[in-house]
């Protein structure tokens, strides 16, 4: 198999791999994140309503990414695999099954969304701001297609190491959305309709980036000619075997922001659903190195799979984890030194200056959370890189749903700690998960090791 630059990258020392393919995912993710908070800024300057409004969409719209998120690390993980292994042909036809699973996903989704959005939002408690929540989640899910593929196909690319071409077109869609935010939310007049127009038309215009690398200028190391497509079945079945677990860990994100918010809602109203939305976006930004690396190791550990090369793949585990955690160390301190600053960005206009004090007692708590994600993440991705979504989502569910929902509802309900006890109990269940998850990606490339059927 003739190998470029990219490949003889992702198959040479995992280490090396790892630096060059999680700092450009790690960029890129920033300029979401930050497009995100981008989002919230400009909205709240609408007002608490609106803010909060936009806090109950969320956990839908994080669905959405999460199953594009989930089926690109499918395709990722299998196309990876087939490039270790050195079969190329294998590998280009898993890359075109990837493209038609996205698009058929993306029609269902946008269906299921838009035909029971409202009765959603209303069980989510959104009742009180029922008319933000429903303009601003229908333009976004009537988009789903421009929103959900590009991860996809940005999995196919980064399965063949071209980072470039898997980060750029989603930096693209997070800027594109940061200057049309104010156009359209102040300057056109559309309120918290703007803020989901722009989030809707960066993403299309990226994914015709991609589209145009792959069906016109035909330069990437994967082939999409359908002429040499042939249906297996059995593709589209190892994608979703790693691709839907993957897309239910954020179903299960999702689902439990859900419960967060309500019980928020019960403990102290609206507002206090508003200053989670706003501090767990700057949380999230703080988890982006873990992720990015984590990300990166799928392809990587994949790879090392597809190779039978399993001391790499443990190479990849613990130098991931190691990676990750020092970040996440220095972004931790960042956060909680200076929460007030960062609070402010969130209570620039009279109706949300309320709020200041409220999200940065916020970050100077949950800043702690993000000390655990190394762990959970780089187990979580290399089980999905070796094609082990199932476990990489039984892991995730009971570090995510099981201990951090249980937690949190036994210190802020059974304790009386109410909105304090609800985050304390978020830490804890996350802590204890994430070095559980970690210890069993250890033991699974122990027993790997063991089999004798190491290169």
């Amino acid at each position: 198999m003739e190998k470029n630059e990219n490949v003889e990258m992702i198959t040479g020392d995992p280490k090396k791999a790892i630096n060059k393919l999680a700092l450009p995912i790690i960029a890129s993710m920033f300029l979401i994140f930050a497009n995100n908070i981008i989002d919230s800024i400009w909205v709240a300057g609408l007002g608490a309503e609106p803010l909060a409004a936009l806090g109950y969409v969320t956990p839908l719209f994080l669905i959405m990414v999460g199953f594009g998120n989930g089926l690109g690390a499918g395709g990722n993980s299998l196309i990876s695999r087939y490039i270790g292994a050195e079969d190329r042909a294998s590998a280009n036809n898993a890359a075109i099954h990837n493209l038609i699973l996205s698009l058929i996903v993306s029609i269902i989704i946008t269906v299921l969304f838009l035909a029971f959005l409202k009765p959603l939002l209303m069980m989510m408690g959104a009742s009180s701001v029922i008319g933000y929540a429903t303009d601003y989640a229908f333009i976004i899910f009537a988009w789903t297609i421009g929103l959900l593929m590009p991860p996809i196909v940005g999995g196919a690319f980064r399965a063949e190491g071209d980072i470039k071409r898997a980060t750029l077109p989603i930096a693209l869609a997070a800027i594109i959305n940061m200057i049309l935010d104010p156009i359209f939310i102040y300057t056109l007049n559309m309120g918290i309709k703007g803020a989901a127009w722009a989030t809707a038309i960066g993403p299309f215009i990226s994914l015709l980036l991609m589209f145009y690398w792959m069906f016109v200028k035909k330069d990437t190391y994967l082939s999409y000619d359908f002429k040499d497509f042939h249906n297996d079945m059995t593709m589209y079945k190892d994608i979703l075997v790693v691709g839907i677990p993957a897309s239910l860990e954020q179903l299960v994100l999702s689902v439990l922001t859900i419960f967060v918010n309500f019980m928020l809602t019960v403990v102290s109203g609206p507002v206090a659903v508003a200053v989670y939305t706003a501090g767990w976006r700057i949380v999230n930004i703080g988890m982006l190195p873990a992720i990015g690396v984590g990300t990166a190791a799928i392809s990587v550990a994949g790879v090392a799979f597809g190779a039978k090369k399993y001391e790499n793949l443990r190479i990849t585990a613990r130098y991931a984890v190691k990676v990750a955690l020092i970040a996440s160390i220095i972004v931790c301190i960042i956060l909680y030194v200076f929460s007030n600053q960062i609070a402010l960005i969130f209570s620039y206009s009279e109706s949300s200056a309320s709020l200041a004090p409220r999200i940065a007692s916020f970050l100077q708590i949950m800043c702690l959370f993000i000390l655990y994600v190394p762990f959970g993440a780089s187990a979580g991705n290399v089980f999905q890189g070796v094609g082990k979504g199932t476990v990489s989502f039984v892991l995730t569910t009971f570090r995510e749903f099981i201990l951090v929902l249980i937690f949190a509802y036994i210190l802020g309900f059974t304790f009386n700690m109410g909105e304090f006890g609800i985050y304390c109990g978020m830490l804890l269940g996350g802590g204890i998960g994430s070095l559980i998850c970690y210890a069993c990606i250890e033991l699974y490339i122990n027993r790997l090791m063991r089999s004798g059927e190491n290169v």
